[in-house]
């Protein structure tokens, strides 16, 4: 099993090239299959084969996948959640149709496999904390209704053909590899952490906090915070599962914990020694006041557990990225 040959498609973005190094140093043989869009070439890795390609372009998903793999890990998609209000059909064509292409590939090359970049978007507001796989699933937002679909469309695959898949539900993806590999930072990223990191590089003002009347410790939003080389890992035991028997599934990745905004925040100024300008605005709509997961399936299936636990470690890889 050490030398199964795995396709990552989107391998040179954020989390994917996290993924593509766990794989290597599993010997795993691993092909990158990006277009560069979001993805940056200084994250690829010499071991793993680059091909660069658009999940839109069938023939080339084809000529890729005519090679063989064991598996495929689905990365490609695009993620904004604001975006995705503004211009749904972008994000019809790119996550869904992109998926389908995908998936029709994998059928017509008899590639059976697939680890699914999914979010834990597909839940919407919380009816209960900690949220579980059996949770119902009401997305606030057409990013989340692309993944849930998504979801939805491997789940009758895999009834219909030989086809098996693994859906990894992520909660807020965070942090960089502690050992400095990685040398691209994430892009455009709209997420808490590097807005925090532009406002102490002078690239913002301030940080704007929506709401700090929640019913939580603090009156800020509580989140669940997993660092990223915990989401690696989780992909790598996704596919040997996968390759062990054939299952599918879908299941959160997450610490099981929410850390509020003004935890963050002063986490940050512990690690960095800076001061954070921030100020209270109201609430944004279809803002929960706390999202955290359970993780018992990731626990029982995967048999995987976070080893980043500790926020001030996981703000330090981020620092590490910032200070280069």
């Amino acid at each position: 099993m050490s030398l199964a040959k795995v396709l990552v498609i989107g391998g040179a973005g954020y989390i994917g090239s996290h993924v593509v190094k766990a794989l290597l140093k599993e010997n795993f043989k691993v092909t990158v299959y990006d277009n560069l869009s979001t993805g940056q070439s200084c994250n690829l890795f010499a071991d793993a084969k680059f091909v660069e390609g658009d999940i839109l372009d069938e023939a080339k998903l084809n000529a890729t996948m005519v090679e063989g793999y064991d598996a495929v890990v689905h990365l490609a998609a695009k993620k904004a959640v604001g975006e995705s209000m503004e211009n749904p059909q972008l994000y019809a064509q790119n996550n869904i149709i992109g998926s389908v292409n995908i998936f029709n590939a994998m059928l017509k090359n008899k590639i059976k496999n697939v680890v699914f970049s999914s979010t834990s978007a597909v839940y919407g507001t919380p009816e209960y904390t900690p949220l579980d796989e059996k949770h119902q699933l009401e997305p606030l937002s057409f990013y989340g209704f692309t993944k849930l679909e998504i979801e939805r469309l491997m789940e009758w695959y895999s009834r219909l053909k030989d086809f098996h898949y693994i859906a990894l539900r992520y909660f807020n993806a965070v942090g960089y590899a502690a050992d400095g590999s990685i040398k691209g930072k994430e892009k455009n990223s709209h997420n808490l952490l590097p807005i925090i990191m532009d406002v102490l590089q002078g690239e913002r003002d301030k940080l704007l906090i929506y709401g700090n009347d929640y019913n939580t410790p603090d009156g800020t939003c509580l989140r669940d915070y997993i660092h990223v080389e915990d989401l690696a890992s989780a992909h790598v035991a996704a596919i040997k599962k996968l390759l062990e028997e054939p299952c599918s599934y879908a299941i959160n990745l997450g610490t099981g914990k929410g850390l509020s905004v003004l935890e963050i925040i002063s986490a940050v100024e512990r690690v960095t020694g800076r001061k954070v300008r921030y100020e209270f605005a109201p609430r944004r709509a279809g803002d929960p006041a706390e999202v955290f997961a359970g993780n018992e399936l990731a626990k029982k299936i995967l048999n995987w557990q976070p080893r980043y636990t500790n926020i001030d470690e996981i703000i330090q890889t981020v620092w590490n990225m910032e200070q280069k």
